[in-house]
């Protein structure tokens, strides 16, 4: 199993997927309090995306015709979750590539959420709510991954990692 998510890290690392950072920063306490708050933000995520799904399941069976966008948006809100779970659980492991893809798409993906919400006809009301609760859950984790402990734990490579007491 090890070797197959090595690969997957390859690919999605590219040439730093082998670059840790150290156990201690990785186990300082803050670090680790870090991942927990950003795990239970995720999990609502989740949680908003599987509601996004069944409202459209039960809105589709009581009759209700939905856009193809609604449910192209329902369904990416699952993957793109899943993908943030995974960068979410290599950066705790200490790799360098899955907390900078986890810190980049925290701050984009709100900015794309919230500039298709904006967009006006594209979705019903309750998901543009849903989209901007997902925005505001996403700028929590990015908060989070940006703070200057974790930025200092997670140097980039080839720069030495003052650990933030």
């Amino acid at each position: 199993m090890e070797h197959l998510l090595t690969r997957l890290d390859r690919l999605a690392g590219g040439r730093h997927a082998g670059y840790t950072i150290s156990a201690e920063g990785r186990d300082h306490p803050r670090t680790r309090r870090a991942f927990v708050v950003i795990y239970w933000l995720l999990l609502a995520e989740l949680l908003i995306g599987l509601a996004a799904v069944v409202v459209a399941v039960v809105l589709t069976a009581g009759g209700t015709a939905l856009p193809f966008a609604v449910w192209m948006r329902a369904l990416i809100v699952l993957a793109m979750t899943a993908t943030l779970f995974y960068f979410a659980w290599r950066a705790q492991k200490g790799y360098y590539w899955a907390y900078s893809r986890l810190r980049l798409f925290s701050k984009i993906f709100p900015v794309v959420t919230l500039v298709l919400a904006a967009v006006p006809g594209l979705y019903p009301l309750w998901m543009v709510s849903e989209q901007i609760l997902f925005s505001l859950l996403l700028i929590g984790v990015a908060d989070y991954l940006d703070s200057d402990h974790m930025r200092s734990v997670f140097p980039k490579p080839g720069r030495s990692a003052p650990v933030a007491s």
